[in-house]
């Protein structure tokens, strides 16, 4: 499956989803040491502590690993519902992870965060870079309970696809989110031993008692016990009585679906943090799913056809060109392949048929110049690669 880089990683509800669905998770960057370390304790590949606000940097890095797909949600406290909405050091992050992406251009990426983060200026900055580097992007908020999360945690996904039209996701998502939101009771059955539960409401004017015949509401870093004033709400699910306690940290990180096994660390404040920031499992593999889906298809549509890593190898070792132009030829190669197929036929007859393509023929001169110098690269290539 596809190589996959994971980056703002947090404790890794993001790459279990992904690899749930069979991706290939070759590494991740977390600059929390206790989440970094949390990271290490579930799987096998590298975490790597880097700063990414340090994007130069980063991207150096990142490019040796040469993944397909990158994937991760910058810090979103700047954006979300509890804070003071004012983008602040964080929503530069943003900024960042669109940068190594545009500089990496891997494939497909996706980046998650808070429904809030369409309307920032850090995320408007993000994606004008996506679209500029070529990206066809599904821009979705999903509901975690319509996606198989017994919780009701709404987030913000920007999947991108390199030459790839707007919405390229969109129909396959709307057709595969739920119907019915999964409450406690659906995704647990009968394990849990309580019918009710406490959750600490942001005010009084909000309601506390929960009970397991809905979805939970969104899972938070924090976990406050029951306090000996709590006045009550009239939305309460039931009047609160001495039988009714908060959930504990564990069942907090059921809910949020990683599995029983996981291993935790840190202090109980540490391990809520991890909690509350972490993509619930289940979301992350919905939307692994669905990029799934594209990519098989964008592969049968194409027949794969080209072979972009041994031809990248080959630039490197015989061309006197600079290590970004190899790369861009690269994603020439894939582009014009996207427009039409590349069969093993002479450069000249394949030439001809992208000059019938409509797409082809939208382009300005000099990118159809730069489409035709990578095919010829490519003929190169596979003319030498065959004697």
């Amino acid at each position: 499956m596809k190589k996959v880089v994971d980056l703002f990683a947090g404790c890794g509800g993001m790459s279990l989803g992904f690899q749930e669905v069979g991706f290939d998770i070759i590494a991740a960057y977390e600059y929390w040491d206790t989440a970094a370390m949390c990271y290490e304790n579930n799987f096998n590949h590298p975490v790597f502590r880097d700063d990414l606000n340090d994007y130069e940097s980063a991207i150096k890095k990142i490019r040796l690993l040469n993944p397909e797909i990158i994937i991760g949600g910058p810090p979103c406290q700047d954006f979300s519902h509890a804070g003071k909405r004012v983008e602040g050091n964080r929503a530069s992050l943003t900024e960042s992870f669109a940068k190594i992406i545009s500089e990496i251009k891997p494939k497909w990426f996706v980046m998650e965060n808070v429904d809030r983060i369409q309307k920032s200026a850090a995320y408007g900055e993000a994606r004008k870079l996506f679209k500029d580097n070529g990206y066809g992007l599904t821009e979705v908020i999903l509901n975690a309970s319509l996606c198989g999360v017994p919780q009701r945690r709404k987030r913000f996904f920007c999947i991108g696809s390199l030459d790839a039209q707007d919405d390229f996701l969109i129909e396959y998502i709307n057709k595969n989110v739920g119907n019915k939101e999964t409450t406690l009771r659906d995704y647990f059955g009968e394990s849990l031993d309580f019918d009710y539960y406490y959750r600490h409401p942001r005010n009084y004017s909000r309601r506390a008692v929960y009970t397991i015949d809905e979805p939970s509401p969104t899972i938070r870093g924090m976990n406050r016990p029951v306090p000996p004033g709590y006045p009550g709400h009239p939305n309460d699910a039931k009047k609160l009585d001495g039988s009714i306690r908060p959930m504990t940290t564990l069942e907090r990180s059921l809910v949020q679906t990683f599995p029983p096994n996981f291993k935790w660390n840190g202090n109980k404040t540490d391990m809520e943090q991890m909690i509350g920031n972490a993509v619930p499992v289940k979301l992350a593999e919905f939307v692994a799913k669905s990029l799934a889906h594209h990519i098989e298809s964008n592969d049968t549509a194409t027949g794969q056809s080209i072979d972009c890593d041994a031809f990248y190898k080959w630039l490197l070792n015989t061309q006197p060109l600079s290590e970004r132009v190899k790369r861009d030829t690269v994603s020439r190669l894939r582009r014009a392949n996207s427009m039409c197929i590349i069969p093993p036929i002479p450069q000249a007859h394949y030439v001809f048929m992208l000059e019938q393509s409509e797409s082809y023929k939208a382009l300005t001169p000099t990118v159809r110049s730069q489409l035709k110098r990578a095919v010829k690269l490519y003929s190169d290539y596979k003319s030498i690669s065959q004697v």
